[in-house]
């Protein structure tokens, strides 16, 4: 096989590569990081605006637990002495609000509570929120809701002008889906630590703007000696992990070696993290996870490499060093290359088919694959010729 001389290329790899730490570097200055939940202190919901549909109450003995998907409601009834029933109410047959509560009444019997508000929207419309209790009862009502498409579109600021006259926090809102969908992602930072934010407040208030209920879809709450303790456990975790490849590097080769496949992990990292400053992606667990995810994937592909200059190494005793750096990652290019490539293909199916954080997690991966090719050829390679140079002079 020809011999490549990927030499030529260390230098311009190395500007690169200090290219994107300035640029991290700038970006974490005048940007910063999209915080997530799980490290930014405060809450974050999904709401959409919603009017009722019906609601339930069970005033039973046993036990009644409400599900649901997209094209069923399913009550399960259990309890001591009682053989679990699952009651299924599929869309499909049941068409309208008015049907739907006509059925549960019927299969339900008495201890079923039915308070129906609009009983001729289509259950293709309905919205269910996580607001409710899934164990039904006879205190608190379980409340569904219903999204009509033809509904008014509510502005962004309308919104966080409401929020912000009532709660004394910072307060971003983004918009998720269609204008029509009136789904919106709240997110409110907690700056007091001695007070706390009650989800139920942020309902009450949007429910002031004269649109109707609003339906809890999602709702996540992090305390500030909670979201400090994840960061830092955060940062010794990448941290632990770096010395732990350094000292198994320093094992298996030489120092130099070590030093080199370290730094390329280093390399790796930064680029994932310029990247998702400057995308502003949420940096979450999620992120934490596609780091390690890479790091493993880059000084798997980097040992690889240095296994093969080493056999060559001892083969060619008498070659010049960069001679032996440059037959080994030219007999060790296809091998890198397709790894590669057929990972990122089986990530690209996720990225497409997923949504939300995976989704995320999949662009990172794929982001970062690419970059633990290019330092695992270049980056790491590099820094242990100059290691070398540098012994040898001394």
């Amino acid at each position: 096989m020809k011999t490549l001389r990927f030499s030529k290329f260390f230098i311009p790899a190395v500007i690169i590569s200090g290219l994107i730490i300035i640029s991290c570097v700038v970006g974490l200055l005048t940007k910063g990081f999209a915080l997530g939940v799980d490290f930014q202190a405060g809450l974050i919901q999904e709401v959409q605006f919603a009017p009722s549909a019906f609601s339930l109450k069970w005033s039973g003995t046993s036990n009644a637990i409400i599900s649901f998907d997209r094209q069923n409601i399913h009550i399960v009834i259990s309890g001591s002495g009682i053989e679990n029933r699952t009651y299924t109410f599929p869309f499909s047959e049941y068409t309208t609000v008015n049907n739907l509560t006509a059925a549960l009444k019927s299969q339900l019997g008495n201890d079923l509570e039915v308070v129906i508000s609009n009983p001729q929207v289509s259950t293709d419309m309905l919205v269910f929120s996580s607001q409710g209790n899934p164990y039904l009862n006879d205190e608190v009502p379980y409340v569904v809701h219903y999204l009509n498409p033809q509904s008014r579109s509510i502005e962004i600021a309308e919104v966080r002008d409401i929020l912000e006259g009532g709660i004394d926090s910072s307060i971003s809102v983004q918009s998720i889906g269609a204008p029509s969908d009136r789904h919106f992602m709240i997110r409110i930072t907690e700056e007091d630590e001695d007070r706390s934010i009650n989800p139920a407040e942020v309902v009450r208030l949007l429910e002031t703007l004269s649109y109707g209920e609003v339906a809890l879809l999602r709702s996540d709450y992090v305390g500030s000696r909670f979201s400090k303790n994840l960061t830092d456990q955060a940062g010794i975790l990448l941290g632990l992990t770096l010395l732990l490849i350094l000292i198994y590097a320093s094992i298996r080769f030489k120092p130099q070696f070590a030093v080199g496949a370290v730094m390329a992990i280093i390399n790796d990292g930064i680029v994932i993290v310029s990247f998702v400053i400057w995308t502003q992606m949420e940096f979450s667990t999620t992120t934490i996870a596609a780091i390690l995810t890479i790091l493993g994937y880059s000084i798997n592909n980097t040992i690889v490499i240095f296994d093969r200059v080493r056999e060559t190494r001892k083969i060619s005793a008498d070659e010049p060093f960069i001679n032996i750096l440059n037959k080994s990652l030219s007999d060790m290019l296809g091998r890198s290359v397709i790894t590669t490539v057929t990972t990122i293909l089986a990530i690209l199916f996720l990225f497409i088919f997923a949504a939300g954080a995976m989704q995320n997690f999949a662009l990172t991966l794929m982001v970062g694959m690419v970059s633990g090719l290019f330092t695992s050829l270049f980056i790491a390679p590099g820094i242990v010729y100059f290691l070398e140079r540098i012994k040898n002079k001394k």
